[in-house]
């Protein structure tokens, strides 16, 4: 481990150097498990689920679950209720003052639209197969939605809940991040780099590669610092980069599988989830410094997780799963096994 590696090089230099001091370990994060949660069988044959969304004002989880999205409390970690009546949902985007919320249904090709308050479906938006990702950028105050397989994104205004335009990504767009002051960035699975939307003028203006890591996927922002956590598969790996040019910072390699990473600004932690079942945690020691702080083992297949900035509790969320099968070592989603793991400190 990387950790280990900088321990012996501390002591190293200790011994080496006359009057110099052994540097400490990094300390843990602390974080631990605190409650697990089944949310049953969704509607359907197959077992899925996908992004965690934190309401932390109005206290609720939306948590993408097949064809529906569970809700829970955030305090209490009880079931309120379910979104219902989805095809292969992905996302969930709230817009507290218009009390909407929506969610993007992939395989339908559509955004639903839903009360924040009764949970009640109220409209619907025809976008594109694969409708996967989505963010609601407060500069603009528009909401944008990424299509993977579609290879673009829908520009929709959420108040007369309509499809205002098509952004040609050039290739899968995968987790978005806006910055409130006018750039969505936004992971581009296929082409590995980093897109950068203009929100107001509704047009990409640059791409940064994520090289040495590959298919971009996940990926967080500290908006004070203009910093990019961007974490990738084959390789594995999280890079920090300039939110400014695109500059790669440091690389730290991953487990595989990664799916959401997320930055706490109050802690400066950064947290990466695997499919692999390992939760990476980090800390921004400086604006051009990461070091690695921990590898938590949390479960098979929990690579997507929400965070909440008032607890500062990570909800994860995964299933069991059958024993490793085939040349690949495949392992499939057991129907009705879905649960919420929930980290905190």
């Amino acid at each position: 481990m990387t950790v280990a590696r900088g321990a012996v090089l501390a002591v190293w230099f200790a011994l080496a150097l006359p009057g110099s001091v052994a540097l400490a370990s990094p300390p843990s994060s602390g974080y631990h498990l605190v409650s697990n949660v089944p949310i049953g069988a969704a509607p359907g044959d197959a077992e899925y689920f996908d992004y965690v969304t934190v309401d932390s004002v109005g206290r609720r989880v939306y948590i993408a679950h097949g064809t529906e999205v569970k809700v829970l409390d955030a305090d209490k970690f009880t079931v309120l209720g379910s979104i219902t009546g989805l095809q292969r949902c992905h996302g969930v985007a709230l817009v507290p003052e218009l009390n909407k919320g929506f969610i993007t249904d992939g395989d339908a090709g559509k955004v639903v639209v839903f009360d924040i308050k009764t949970l009640k479906t109220i409209g619907e938006i025809k976008t594109y197969p694969d409708t996967d990702s989505l963010t609601y950028d407060p500069s603009s105050k528009l909401l944008f939605t990424f299509n993977g397989d579609s290879k673009n994104s829908s520009v929709i205004d959420p108040v007369k809940q309509t499809v205002i335009k098509t952004i040609d990504m050039g290739g899968g767009p995968e987790q978005p991040v806006a910055d409130g002051k006018g750039k969505i960035y936004d992971n581009n699975e296929e082409t590995n780099d980093v897109v950068v939307i203009d929100t107001r003028a509704l047009t990409v203006t640059t791409r940064w590669s994520i090289k040495p890591a590959g298919q971009a996927v996940a990926l967080a922002l500290d908006t004070q610092h203009h910093r990019l956590f961007s974490a990738g598969r084959n390789p594995a790996a999280l890079v920090m980069m300039d939110a400014d040019n695109g500059k790669v910072l440091q690389t730290f390699p991953i487990a595989a599988g990664v799916d959401a990473s997320i930055y706490d600004p109050a802690t400066d932690l950064v947290f990466c989830s695997t499919r692999a079942g390992v939760l990476h945690v980090f800390h921004e020691d400086a604006p051009d410094t990461l070091t690695q702080v921990e590898e938590i083992k949390t479960e098979y297949g929990a690579k997507t997780m929400g965070f909440d900035p008032k607890t500062h509790n990570l909800f994860l969320v995964t299933s069991d799963f059958t024993a490793p099968s085939g040349a690949k070592g495949d392992r499939k989603s057991i129907k009705g096994t879905a649960h919420v793991l929930i980290y905190g400190r």
